[in-house]
């Protein structure tokens, strides 16, 4: 009997049904992108009301596609934290309401420690514990000590925004629009990513894992509207715009992996695990793999359908299931940021009094 996952900690309302094989019966992502492009950036309001309007045709085409019924369930997974906090009631109320109904188990999941198991997903038990986490996406950008599926250890990550954040923010700069992800990475197709010199805060410190990427938006500003100049400075084209488009992706990729080295050196790790939406830029995937090539390490990388959200991550409940472990229908939110987990120790959920 499959699992019910509900996914809508920021902007994607996302449903799956995955069976106790971890096998993915169906996966539906509803975006938002188009949205939350005028602001060039998330909206919580915006966000919360389009989960209130999509959440039940979402789970309902899940479970068409599954090819189930619904009285095949036998729980009902939701991420609560961390993530929006408007997001992730809509998501734990119509959870609460098919778990009720059904007279089903409901089950509450970390979101950042899903994007890691996407790796236990795809790969299976090829991924071994211990290894070291990295989930870059546009809310966080964070390293991790995993010694299992449940058990995260925050190491360190951005002081300032994450690199997705990032990357919509260098979009925005270069009049290239929303989400900055994909367009910077198209942009900087046939540009010289050493062309411009930016900084690569905290990569010369060896002694944190902390990354930080505000120091490096300012600079790209600065070069595309050097103070002083009048507002309405034209935004850059044809080659400039490829070189700066690909200065800035290098200097993400560089301090990113800059600070992943410097995890496998501390805990000793031969195994890397990756999740998130930035996990999804080609540049970033490749400089993990040459640096798996270049220490002998195993480097996982899910597909990119399983870094950007979506529930089907949410086979991480299974993990608690399997353990006759579950919650009431007491469970609450807990947003804010993956530091949540880490004071916790583990990806089990908060449950309010």
């Amino acid at each position: 009997m499959p699992l019910l996952a509900i996914e809508s900690t920021c902007d994607e309302t996302a449903a799956a049904v995955i069976d106790r094989r971890r096998q993915v019966l169906s996966s539906v992502v509803a975006s938002q992108d188009e949205l939350h492009a005028r602001w060039r950036g998330v909206v919580p309001e915006v966000a919360s009301r389009a989960h209130v309007e999509r959440i039940i045709p979402v789970v309902d085409e899940a479970v068409r596609r599954s090819g189930i019924s619904r009285t095949s369930i036998a729980a009902v997974a939701v991420a609560v934290r961390p993530g929006l906090v408007g997001s992730l009631l809509v998501g734990l109320a119509a959870a609460k309401g098919i778990a009720a109904a059904l007279d089903v188990p409901i089950v509450g999941y970390d979101h950042i420690a899903a994007h890691l198991y996407a790796c236990r997903l795809e790969f299976g038990q090829r991924l071994q514990y211990p290894c070291v986490g990295l989930v870059a996406s546009g809310g966080h950008t964070s390293l991790f000590h995993l010694r299992g599926p449940l058990q995260l250890e925050r190491l360190g990550g951005t002081i300032d925004d994450a690199a997705g954040e990032a990357f919509d923010k260098a979009a925005s700069l270069l009049g290239l629009g929303y989400p900055g992800g994909p367009l910077i990475e198209r942009a900087a197709e046939g540009g010289n990513p050493r062309a411009y010199r930016l900084p690569r805060p905290l990569v010369a410190d060896r002694e944190r894992l902390d990354l930080s990427f505000s120091g490096l938006k300012t600079a790209l500003r600065y070069l595309v509207r050097p103070p002083g100049a009048p507002a309405d400075v034209p935004v850059p084209e044809g080659q400039r715009l490829a070189d700066l488009a690909a200065s800035f992706q290098q200097a993400v990729v560089d301090s990113i992996l800059a600070k992943v080295e410097l995890a496998l050196r501390v805990t000793g790790c031969q195994t890397l695990a990756i999740g998130g939406g930035v996990a999804a830029n080609s540049a970033l995937r490749g400089a993990l793999e040459q640096l798996g090539e270049r220490k002998r390490i195993a480097v996982w990388i899910p597909p990119r359908h399983l870094c950007t959200d979506n529930a089907a991550m949410g086979a991480l409940a299974w993990e608690r299931l399997e353990r006759g472990d579950n919650d009431g229908l007491e469970l609450d939110v807990l947003p804010g940021t993956d530091r949540s987990a880490a004071r916790r120790g583990d990806a089990r959920p908060s449950v309010s009094p």
